[in-house]
């Protein structure tokens, strides 16, 4: 029989674990706590998402199946539904999200040179949300229609890995346009997104983003659904239009065809 590490012990020594002992520390995490530290909430909480499990009582009772391999997994406190829901309701969520950026970044870094299906070089970036269903009898919180609950999931995809950059959960009646609001452009970077997002006022915010000669965008050029067998990429609006002069620093005259295309 193979003697060495779980392979799930092995995965996790991938993790930034300075930084998210830091974390715990600045935040105050394992403060009087005794037992189920925060480190054990996150190995349980990681260990559920790898095998798939499905709700507390499933961690639990797929974990205290093999209680003697939780030590060889990192594991040191004793598993329960209620230490686990005491942990997740009263810890900070800080400690969680500052962590995963700091794993996001690192992930970027090892698929930065990977290619994508257009000759770009820049970051290419998606934005889009999913609505997902709940029990409107269970979830009070998540009002949705008259007869169900729900929650929007706001996600923005590095396409170079598929790696998530952003993510919003709001409730399911909070509209997509409005999480432009929240975002933070980075320089240099396309952002694709469907037109549930057009909103003039807050697309030019991100005209601007950068310093000295060196802005974020020179102009906002939009992709058409008809076009990408063709060429997908648009010249910026032309200062024609009065709505849009502002948006474009080269302007150029575009038209509007039947089937929703912008051609030159």
């Amino acid at each position: 029989m193979y003697g060495g590490k779980l392979v799930f012990a092995q995965l996790m020594e991938f993790a930034l674990w300075y930084a998210f002992r830091r974390l715990v520390e600045k935040y105050r995490g394992d403060f009087h706590v005794l037992s189920f530290t925060c480190l054990d909430q996150f190995l349980c909480l990681a260990f559920a998402q790898l095998t798939y499990r499905e709700n507390l009582r499933d961690i639990e009772a797929c974990l205290r199946a093999q209680d003697s391999k939780l030590y060889h997994l990192g594991i040191r406190g004793s598993i329960s539904r209620s230490a686990l829901s005491d942990a997740n309701e009263g810890r900070d969520w800080r400690i969680h999200f500052e962590f995963a950026q700091a794993l996001i970044r690192i992930a970027r870094r090892l698929y930065a040179s990977e290619a994508l299906a257009v000759d770009l070089n820049e970051t290419v970036c998606a934005l889009d949300s999913t609505t997902i269903d709940l029990c409107l009898a269970l979830f009070l919180w998540a009002p949705f229609r008259d007869t169900k609950a729900a929650i929007q999931l706001h996600t923005l995809l590095d396409l170079r890995g598929a790696i998530p950059e952003f993510i919003h959960i709001s409730d399911g009646e909070l509209h997509d346009v409005n999480v432009l609001d929240l975002l933070i452009p980075e320089a240099g970077t396309f952002y694709v997104m469907d037109r549930g997002y057009l909103d003039f006022e807050r697309l030019y915010r991100l005209h601007p983003v950068g310093s000295g000669r060196r802005p974020c965008f020179a102009g906002y050029w939009f992709v058409s659904a008809s076009g990408l067998a063709g060429s997908a990429v648009t010249p910026p609006l032309s200062s024609t239009f009065s709505s849009t002069r502002r948006f474009s620093s080269r302007p150029s005259s575009v038209s509007l065809s039947a089937t929703g295309s912008l051609s030159p």
